[in-house]
Order: structure tokens, then sequence, then C-alpha cells
């Protein structure tokens, strides 16, 4: 995926949710809900696989693995180039948001932006 291309939002908030720190599926699951506040619920296959697409497009990669209760549990995290991508993403978005903002404001006043 090239950086011109808009995120879709799965991989804008999986991105998100490695931004602070190495984790695991089952945590990425969990804070992509709560950071989408609920709108987003992804499924474990839907997850894997944009994980695989994010690691071979050298934005994420395998932290550690380390078993627990008898099962593996691989930890992912944020790469630079992955934190790089989120970071022009965010600064699209805040371009968009801060056009929409100054439009809405001129609706309000009856002005022009």
């Amino acid at each position: 995926m090239s950086a011109t291309t808009p995120l879709r939002e799965p991989t804008f908030l999986i991105l998100t949710a490695l931004a602070a720190r190495p984790q695991h599926g089952y945590g990425i699951l969990r804070d992509v809900e709560e950071i989408s506040q609920g709108r987003v619920s992804l499924q474990a296959g839907t997850l894997y696989a944009a994980l695989d697409r994010l690691s071979s497009d050298g934005w994420v990669d395998v932290d550690r693995e380390e078993v627990v209760d008898g099962r593996l549990r691989r930890y992912y995290r944020l790469t630079e180039p992955g934190a790089a991508r989120l970071a022009a993403e965010v600064e699209k978005l805040s371009a968009h948001t801060r056009a929409a903002r100054q439009r809405l404001r001129a609706r309000l006043t009856g002005g022009t932006a």
C-alpha cells in the first residue's frame, strides 16, 4: 500500500493500537474497539489477515512470542515505517478536519470559508 493511498479505518485503528506499545492479538482487538468507541469490532481472522498484510508492508513486525497457559501468544509492534505512515495519515486527516470545521463555522455564521 502506498503512502498516498488512504488507510482503511481498521488498518488505521490497528496501527493506532500498536503506536503506544507492542500488543498481542486479543489486546489489539480490545484496543481497536476502545479507540473506535465500540463502532469497530474486528474478528480474529480479519485482524490476523491485516497483521500479515501490514507485516509484509513493513509497518508491523513480531515483537516477541511467549507461551501462556500452554498457548503461544505473539506480540506485534509498530515499525518506524509504520509509525511514519500512521503519522502521515493523522496529518492528512487533521487537515481535512480543520477544513471541515472552518466551513461549518462559516456556514453557521453566514460567512464564507
